[in-house]
C-alpha cells in the first residue's frame, strides 16, 4: 500500500504535465480563426513559426503564448500541488507538446514550450534562453537557429547557475528538439535555411 501511495503523485504529475503539453494551441487557434487546418499549411507543424505563414501575426504571438504558458502551467501547478515533482510534469509537458497522442504523436518542436519550462522552473535559466533565443532571431531571422541554440543554451546556464539538478533534463529535452529540427540542421548545413519573412520558408 505504502508504494502505491509513493506513486500516485509521480504518476499525477507526469498526466498532468502531457495533457496540458499537449493541447495543441496553433491547430485550436487558426481553425478558430478561420485560418484552415495548421496541419496543412507550409511545413504542418503545430507551432507558432508555421502559424506565421497564415499571414495572421497575432495568431503567431498568441500560439506563441500559449505554447510557452503550458509548460509553465504544468510545472507550476504540480510544485504547488506535488512538490518534488515538477520535473517530471516538466518533462512530461515537453514530450506532450512534441509528441501529443491527439495527433498522432506529431506535435510541434517545442522550442517555445522549453522556454516556459525553463523559466518555470528557475526564471535566471529562462533569461539567458529568452536573450539568445529572441537575440538570434533578431539579428539572422533564422528560427531553426535560433530555438536550437536557445535549447543547447538551457542545459549550460544550469550548470552555470549551479542548478545541476536541472541539467541532465535540459540536457535531454534540448537533444530532442535537435532530433525535431533535423530537416531544418540538413539545410542549415548546406546553406538553404530560409529566414522569418519568405514566403517559402519551412522551419
Amino acid at each position: 500500500m505504502q508504494t502505491e501511495i509513493i506513486w500516485i503523485a509521480p504518476t499525477l504529475s507526469l498526466l498532468l504535465g502531457y495533457v496540458l503539453g499537449s493541447i495543441p494551441f496553433g491547430i485550436i487557434l487558426t481553425r478558430v480563426a478561420g485560418a484552415g487546418d495548421l496541419r496543412q499549411i507550409g511545413s504542418g507543424n503545430i507551432g507558432a513559426t508555421n502559424v506565421l505563414r497564415t499571414g495572421r501575426k497575432g495568431l503567431a504571438a498568441a500560439t506563441l503564448l500559449l505554447d510557452m504558458l503550458k509548460g509553465v502551467a504544468a510545472v507550476l501547478i504540480v510544485a504547488h500541488v506535488w512538490p518534488g515533482n515538477a520535473p517530471l510534469a516538466a518533462a512530461a509537458a515537453f514530450l506532450g507538446h512534441c509528441y501529443p497522442v491527439w495527433l498522432g504523436f506529431r506535435g510541434g518542436k517545442g522550442v517555445a514550450t522549453l522556454m516556459g519550462i525553463v523559466v518555470a522552473l528557475h526564471w535566471p535559466i529562462g533569461v539567458v534562453y529568452a536573450v539568445v533565443w529572441l537575440g538570434l532571431l533578431a539579428s539572422l531571422r533564422i528560427s531553426s537557429l535560433a530555438g536550437i541554440t536557445a535549447a543547447i543554451s538551457a542545459p549550460v546556464a544550469a550548470a552555470v547557475f549551479g542548478r545541476f539538478d536541472l541539467v541532465l533534463l535540459l540536457l535531454a529535452l534540448a537533444l530532442i528538439v535537435l532530433w525535431k529540427h533535423g530537416d531544418n540542421l540538413g539545410r542549415l548545413l548546406d546553406g538553404t535555411e530560409p529566414r522569418i519573412g519568405r514566403k517559402k520558408d519551412r522551419a
